[in-house]
This record gives C-alpha cells, sequence and structure tokens, in this order.
C-alpha cells in the first residue's frame, strides 16, 4: 500500500535557497525556531486557515503561525470572538492557547528572503498543503488569506487559478464538498492601510460559520 504524503516534515531541505536562508537567520538569532514552521491547531477542524509563510519576528521566532507578530493580532482575536480559540492572543508556545475546531498552516512552511518565496518553492512545498487538504473532512472551509494562499490552495487541488477569482468574502466550491473563502491577509500593511478593517474580517468568518452550520 503506498504511503500517503505527510503534512509537514520538520526536517524539509528541499528548496536550498530557504534553507540556507534559515541558516543564516539562525545563526544571526540563535533563540529563533528558524526552522519549517509546523502547521496549529485542531488535528480533527473542519475550519483551515492557510497564511502565505512564517514572519521574520513571528512564526519564524516562535515557531506557531501568526504567533509574535502584528498579523496575528487579528486573526487570533477574531477566532476567539468566534468561538474557535480559548484566548484571545497568541505569543509564544507556552501560552496555553488551543484551538477548537480550526486549525492554521501556510503555503509555504519557511521564512522566505523579504516574505517572497518563489513559484518553484511554492510549488515544492504544495505536496504538503495538498496532503493537509485532502486529510481535511468533507464540507470543510478552508480560509485563504491573501491571492497567493488562494492560488496555492488551487494548486493543490490541480484546478486553474481561472478556476475561481480571488476576491475578499468570495466564496468558491472545491472537490470534496469542501468550501474556499477568501480574505485579505491580515497584515500591518493591510490594517493599517484600511484595505482591511475588523468588521470586513469579520465578514469572513460570518460566511464561514453559515458554511459550516449548512454542513
Amino acid at each position: 500500500m503506498m504511503k500517503a504524503n505527510p503534512i509537514f516534515d520538520q526536517d524539509c531541505q528541499q528548496c536550498k535557497r530557504l534553507d540556507d536562508f534559515l541558516r543564516s537567520v539562525k545563526q544571526q538569532y540563535p533563540t529563533y525556531h528558524a526552522r519549517p514552521v509546523a502547521p496549529f491547531g485542531d488535528p480533527d477542524a473542519n475550519l483551515l486557515i492557510v497564511g502565505l509563510a512564517p514572519g521574520m519576528h513571528g512564526a519564524n521566532a516562535s515557531g506557531r503561525p501568526f504567533t509574535g507578530d502584528y498579523a496575528g493580532l487579528l486573526l487570533y482575536e477574531t477566532l476567539y470572538e468566534f468561538g474557535f480559540s480559548n484566548c484571545p492572543n497568541s505569543e509564544h508556545l507556552a501560552d496555553g492557547l488551543v484551538l477548537t475546531g480550526c486549525r492554521i498552516t501556510n503555503a509555504v512552511k519557511c521564512l522566505p528572503p523579504q516574505n517572497k518565496p518563489l513559484p518553484s518553492e511554492i510549488t515544492l512545498c504544495n505536496t504538503y498543503l495538498s496532503a493537509e487538504l485532502n486529510a481535511l473532512p468533507e464540507q470543510a472551509v478552508i480560509v485563504a488569506l491573501g491571492t497567493i494562499a488562494h492560488q496555492a490552495v488551487l494548486k493543490a487541488y490541480q484546478l486553474k487559478s481561472s478556476a475561481a477569482k480571488f476576491q475578499h468574502n468570495a466564496q468558491h466550491d472545491l472537490p470534496g464538498s469542501r468550501h474556499l473563502v477568501d480574505s485579505y491577509h491580515t497584515s500591518r500593511y493591510n490594517i493599517q492601510t484600511k484595505r482591511l478593517t475588523k468588521p470586513m474580517f469579520h465578514a469572513v468568518f460570518e460566511s464561514v460559520s453559515r458554511l459550516l452550520i449548512g454542513s
């Protein structure tokens, strides 16, 4: 019987550019995680949130997605307000945070230089995202934070990028009776320029809640 692909490999070194970069970051910041960052949350989740990649002083430092950086502030606060988390803040691995019915992952598991992964790196890491998506229950909901995450989800399902256009709070049907909901990324830039506001992000989770209730 063929062994299923793993959803994560802590020792992955497929992308030489990223591996070399992480080694240099580890030398500069010895206390940082500076390795591939594992998905975090409920292993039996019906909701999967897909980000782009770990941030230099956030997930790359802490070892947990969206933890310790600005991009996680609105995300974890919203998860708490919608009942997916026991705490509105995610500060470090020992803070007692628990997600229920929700898991967070990234399209690329390693910190890329300038926060910009190459297309080849997204493709290589897509094997893990594909395995994670295929392991979701039927009628699960996937939230893509940003265009690259959206496109990575489509790639993982072997769908063309034209199969679903990215638009904030847009909803798309996926194989396995699953659903994709788009959102602008919770980055500092998007929030400070008001491209993404708290009511806009809450609207995404209201859509998510309706889809989960309908399932």
